[in-house]
């Protein structure tokens, strides 16, 4: 493809607090660096239907503050092949756009990945997602707000969990990646976690009652990622309830509600540099590639490693919650 003109900007998958940010930051970097900009509605499924429309600096002011995004999100299966990709390609041509900014996660930077590799499109990634799993990047937009959120939610059910002296799981969302119920029982004070990242190794439930997690304590609250791997919190309350009848076990499961609200400081100022850097990037000439945050600097991170490589827990965390929650 030739000299640059206009990029596309389009937010995918579950949405997380701080892609309105990112969307400004794009837009107003773009437009600052003489590249017109349009916005795609919905995600690759706008691509395929033609939801596109040009955006100017007013088009982004007042979002920076919002949960959510103005661009909207949709699952598109069409992407998924060929043929839709191709409907998608014509479209993007016709509006004349020369290069794609995907704010989103692994589905998002992996449809961008064959996209880019099928069309010879320059696409740039940002990282959009509460659950912090992308690869090369020390934090994803919205994981501080939805961190923040499960905090909020788990001070509230300490209150009750102590008054009537009870044992809560709190399921929170991560998919196949424990950061925020470990990250989240380390903030809240909470006894354990339950993770997919080591439910492999141990039988976490018989190690929590095993190291008399409650011999100190009249209540106790154990968070839990959602995931087919730990079983979720339903699954251990059951088995509370089977194994060990004595204790007086409840359920939250805090579902979509951290994926809402407006972004926290840190989740704008995340947002606002990996948007300015991602049209860095396309000035540079770079393509396919997830713009990510590496001891507060700015990376480039190929979509393969990105999308293919696990991101690891760092094992010393689950040590400091086991070590404070005596």
């Amino acid at each position: 493809m030739g000299t640059i003109k206009c990029i596309g900007i389009l937010t995918s998958g579950g949405d997380a607090p701080g892609m309105n940010a990112a969307i400004r930051a794009v837009t107003r970097s773009a437009i600052y660096n003489g590249l017109q900009v349009k916005g795609i509605y919905r995600g690759y499924k706008g691509l395929l239907t033609g939801e596109i429309k040009e955006f100017k600096s007013q088009n982004v002011s007042n979002i920076i503050q919002l949960g959510g995004t103005i661009l909207k999100t949709a699952r598109c299966k069409e992407f998924t092949t060929p043929e839709g990709r191709q409907i998608a390609y014509e479209n993007m041509k016709k509006e004349g756009i020369d290069a794609l900014v995907i704010i989103g996660g692994d589905g998002s930077l992996t449809g961008a990945r064959i996209f880019a590799q099928e069309f010879d499109v320059p696409c740039i990634g940002l990282p959009g997602t509460i659950d912090n799993d992308l690869f090369g990047t020390d934090t994803t937009i919205g994981y501080d707000t939805a961190l923040n959120t499960i905090l909020d939610a788990v001070d509230k059910i300490r209150d009750t969990a102590t008054s009537h002296e009870r044992l809560f799981f709190v399921e929170v969302m991560g998919r196949d990646a424990g950061f925020l119920a470990l990250n989240g029982a380390i903030a809240a004070g909470a006894e354990a976690a339950i993770i997919p990242e080591i439910s492999t190794e141990v039988d976490q439930l018989e190690e929590l009652i095993k190291n008399g997690f409650r011999k100190s304590k009249n209540s106790s609250i154990v968070l839990v990622a959602e995931s087919p791997i730990t079983g979720g919190a339903m699954h251990y309350a059951e088995r509370v309830k089977n194994e060990y009848p004595g204790y007086d076990v409840r359920v939250t499961i805090l579902g979509h509600l951290q994926r809402g609200g407006s972004p926290t400081a840190h989740d704008r100022i995340l947002a606002s540099r990996l948007g300015a850097a991602a049209i860095d990037a396309i000035m540079e000439g770079q393509r396919n590639v997830m713009i990510g945050i590496d001891h507060d600097e700015i990376v480039y991170v190929p979509f393969t490693k990105a999308i293919k490589n696990d991101k690891p827990i760092k094992k010393e965390l689950i040590n400091v919650l086991r070590e404070l929650s005596i």
